[in-house]
């Protein structure tokens, strides 16, 4: 019988997915610190939602990440 791993995804998976979940954290924090009224200054319309977005495309890596020792 073969030996199959029981998770989804392998280690380097899920530390990715890890350092993707750390930059949105840090991208809505960074979005919450915006001092302009309603959060319309630099960092609630630019920066935030850039960082946010390099979040999301660290995930998407992540879930399409093929590590090349287990093929």
């Amino acid at each position: 019988m073969e030996n199959r791993n029981r998770f989804a995804f392998g280690k380097k998976n899920y530390l990715i997915m890890f350092a993707g979940i750390i930059v949105l954290a840090l991208g809505f924090i960074i979005m919450t610190l915006d001092k302009e009224q309603y959060g319309l200054g630099f960092m609630g319309i630019t920066l935030g939602p850039i960082v946010v977005l390099i979040g999301f495309a660290i995930e998407f890596m992540a879930i399409f990440y093929k590590d090349k020792t287990n093929v």
